[in-house]
């Protein structure tokens, strides 16, 4: 069969100089993405031979093999793993960042450090080695094929693939070194490198003698799972280089979670919490990348239910010594054994990220920034937990700096406060801009400001916290009255209604008729001289926007708008009305003002007006009057 020149699946010139140009800080972590590579590969076959034993075809010790052609220039990393076919080499390394495109491009600057945490999630470590490379040579069989494949590339732009003969299954990739890379034959080098960046992976590393040379082969790691260890025997840098190696990523853990279960159930854990979001935390299908191994044999790195979609952010191993090796993935999915170990796993993370929120502030306000909306998944899904999720939660307040919890709010709450109030926005900014939180504000109530959309569904399903309920703002029946001022502040006392307010009232439910659900006096408002509110029985405004967007909702039920009576704007109008209640032309102008106000409201809710037409010319018609 003749070879094929193919082009790559994506923008390959501009992401190999990423690659080889800005994005790793050494050059010497190509040979730790290779080992990796290698390792899954084994790890793979190891799997598979548990259905299929011939695919191991006698030779069942896997091993990684490192060789050095000084002549040739060529360093060689080589296992006998599962190996690759000929679509497999196309899908696995010609089509590079599958889940990118040229916005995932775009998005590199490539002096930032942000973007080496964002490519070391997309499958790109191959390509690391055309850092050192001027060319790249993969000969590879799959285990139970007959037929081996070479695919060679330079990293410009295209690749060779073609038949080769390859006798043996596996894989061997190997790096025809650059100019000036000459380092990488150095045997003492290939030793430090592989001491510090691969000591912790399961399969042995083997140096082969150079070529030409008589030697011993020598093993340089010390091939055992480092979940396996002791924690006393597993120092800082160990973690770090694993989780580089499970995670596929280049950032450090923010939380290290290493422990052993025994009794009912034995398995030993070794997760972390990573510093960075992974580019896929919001991906709709919420897949968790714990991988599974049963007695060191790896088994799936999404196992469903072995982890909850909440902790999806978790990278790491887990080990069972109860499963049976022969487990399927369809098996795993209803397993009583693997629902014991989630409800492990899940409350021995929970119990470390209380205890990180308590020794930890900074680190933890880190760690919720990057996760904390998708913990909250958790409350409306786990009930089992919520008990335990409910302290962790952090909100952002009117109140104070930063995170806060729901233990400090409750110990903040002014006297005659019965409920925890929020308000619900797109964003921080609009939350606190709200028009409805300036009575609190005003009564030194601190209201939380949520951003979240999952926000509208954990808190119903909550519904209070410390026997304390949970309340909008924008519900129509917030009641101030009885709440304490702040210490310090005058009383302030009660201005009476301006004289017509009813009137003005009146007419404006008149002008608005059913666009409204009802128009009355406010006591939640200082500054602003209108607002929408929601109805005790309808639904949160902003979850009824979010359901209007995502098309679970047909229509918006009609608002409530209240009338702010102290607003300067509010007295003219309701000494004006009082006077001329007779006056067509007024009566015209009040119904214009009544429309106007209404879209104003809409538009501090960020909500779209129905008729922009009507509101540019009523707008336009009142500032001919007063020009």
């Amino acid at each position: 069969m003749s070879e094929e020149q193919m082009t790559f699946q994506a923008e390959v010139s501009r992401l190999l100089e990423i690659v080889a140009k800005s994005l790793y800080s050494q050059k010497e972590v190509f040979l730790r993405e290779l080992i990796s590579n290698a390792s899954d590969a084994c790890d793979r076959l190891r799997y598979a031979a548990i259905a299929e034993p011939d695919l191991l075809a006698g030779d069942g010790e896997f091993k990684i093999t490192l060789s050095v052609d000084k002549g040739a220039r060529t360093l060689t990393v080589a296992d006998n793993g599962i190996g690759m076919g000929r679509e497999e080499l196309i899908e696995n390394l010609g089509t590079i960042a599958r889940s990118g495109t040229l916005g995932f491009l775009d998005s590199l600057t490539g002096d930032n450090r942000q973007d080496i945490n964002l490519i070391g999630q997309f499958g790109v470590g191959f390509y690391s080695a055309f850092m050192v490379a001027k060319q790249v040579e993969v000969l590879t069989r799959r285990a139970g094929g007959d037929a081996g494949w070479r695919w060679v590339s330079d990293g410009h732009g295209s690749y060779t693939i073609g038949e080769a003969d390859v006798p043996l299954r596996g894989t061997r990739v190997v790096v025809h070194l650059a100019d000036g890379e000459d380092e990488f034959l150095d045997p003492q080098r290939l030793r430090h490198i592989v001491k510090t960046h691969s000591d912790h992976i399961a399969i042995p590393v083997i140096l082969a003698p150079p070529a030409g040379e008589d030697g011993e082969p020598e093993t340089l790691n010390r091939a055992s799972a480092l979940w396996t260890r002791p924690k006393s025997e597993v120092s800082d840098s160990d973690y770090t280089e694993f989780y580089r190696h499970v995670a596929h990523a280049f950032d450090e853990p923010l939380l290290t979670v290493h422990y052993r279960a025994e009794g009912v159930i034995e398995y030993s854990a070794l997760l972390f919490v990573p510093t960075r979001r992974p580019f896929d935390l919001f991906h709709p299908d919420r897949k968790h990348h714990v991988k599974l191994y049963v007695r060191r044999v790896f088994v799936s790195d999404e196992a469903e239910g072995l982890v909850p979609s909440y902790l999806r952010f978790l990278r790491g191993v887990v080990d069972s010594q109860d499963l049976p090796l022969n487990v399927s993935r369809e098996m795993l999915q209803g397993s009583p054994l693997v629902a014991k170990i989630r409800q492990g796993i899940t409350r021995r993370v929970l119990a470390d990220l209380k205890k990180k929120a308590a020794d930890d502030a900074d680190g933890y306000a880190e760690f919720w920034d990057a996760f904390g909306a998708v913990v909250k998944e958790g409350l409306y899904e786990d009930t089992d937990q919520r008990e335990a999720l409910l302290p962790l939660v952090r909100f952002r307040t009117t109140a104070a700096e930063g995170w806060v919890a729901l233990d400090d709010y409750v110990a903040r709450m002014r006297p005659g406060q019965d409920a925890i109030y929020y308000v619900s926005a797109d964003t921080e900014q609009a939350a606190r801009q709200s028009p409805q939180i300036e009575g609190f504000r005003a009564k030194g109530v601190e209201v939380l400001l949520l951003t979240d959309p999952v926000d509208e569904f954990w808190l119903p399903a909550v519904g209070r916290f410390q026997e304390k309920p949970f309340k909008s703002v924008t519900r129509g029946g917030a009641d101030l009255g009885s709440i304490a001022p702040p210490e310090g502040a005058e009383p302030e006392p009660e201005k009476p209604e301006p004289a017509g307010i009813d009137g003005l009232i009146a007419r404006f439910k008149l002008a608005l008729g059913d666009a409204v659900k009802d128009v009355r006096v406010s006591h939640r408002l200082t500054d602003s001289p209108v607002c929408l509110v929601a109805d005790d029985s309808d639904l949160d405004m902003h979850l009824e926007r979010l359901l209007r967007q995502h098309n679970q909702l047909d229509k918006a039920a009609p608002r409530i708008l209240e009338v702010n009576p102290n607003h300067p704007l509010v007295v003219r109008l309701a000494s004006g009305a009082a006077a001329t209640s007779a006056d067509g032309a007024t009566a015209g102008r009040v119904e214009d003002i009544a429309h106007l106000l209404l879209d104003q409201a809409r538009i501090l809710e960020g909500e779209a007006i129905p008729d922009p037409a009507g509101y540019a010319r009523r707008l336009s018609g009142l500032l001919a009057q007063v020009v």
